[in-house]
């Protein structure tokens, strides 16, 4: 990626999208090209234009902010969604990230989590607020995969199935190398250090399905 990071602010509070973009404006690494109160203006906007971050709240008129999500995801598959919502429960975290978030935030962070957020999305990691990661039980363990970017997920759960890093390789066409770093990105986030670890966690979780 290269240049300035384009945002999205879809919030339905004006006085909200505008603190926003003045805070995300203060860094040299970001602009925000486009700001909307209800979800099918935002919509309409990425079926003709394209950016890199969507911050997106998920209490929003119109579609809502799920439909929004899963809609632009459709459209630009390229797209970093970072939820940033006062909605802190772990059935809508988990619904949102199922429906293809690569964030969450709650509205109780600080600005500069909202920027540094911004930013790890834009690298495929997936920011989590300490409130989400704790709700969900990442801290102990429970939902340790989410905080993989969709690549990781992807190499866990062939790693889980008990493929060899070769294997991997050949099958994702990259290097042995390069899935090796991703297997120990994946013990370092996920705190799971034998593929046998992976297998039970996946296991528990259901997630090994579509890994033949």
């Amino acid at each position: 990626m290269s240049g300035r990071l384009r945002v999205v602010l879809a919030d339905d509070h004006a006085v909200v999208r505008t603190g926003y973009r003045r805070l995300l404006e203060l860094e040299d690494d970001m602009e925000v090209v486009a700001d909307f109160g209800d979800s099918d203006a935002a919509c309409a906007w990425f079926a003709s234009h394209e950016a890199d971050v969507l911050v997106l709240d998920l209490s929003m008129p119109g579609r809502g902010g799920l439909e929004t999500l899963v809609r632009v995801k459709a459209r630009q598959p390229g797209l970093r969604v970072l939820v940033f919502s006062m909605h802190d429960s772990p059935a809508m975290v988990c619904q949102a990230l199922q429906a293809g978030a690569d964030g969450y935030l709650t509205k109780s962070s600080e600005p500069d989590a909202l920027i540094d957020a911004v930013r790890k999305a834009a690298r495929g990691e997936r920011p989590l607020s300490p409130d989400v990661a704790s709700a969900l039980g990442a801290d102990a363990g429970e939902a340790a995969h989410l905080a993989l970017s969709p690549r990781e997920f992807e190499i866990f759960r062939l790693l889980a199935a008990g493929r060899t890093v070769e294997q991997i390789a050949a099958r994702l066409f990259l290097s042995a190398k390069t899935v090796a770093n991703y297997q120990t990105l994946v013990r370092q986030k996920t705190g799971l250090a034998s593929v046998l670890d992976m297998y039970r966690h996946a296991e528990t979780h259901r997630l090994l399905d579509g890994t033949e």
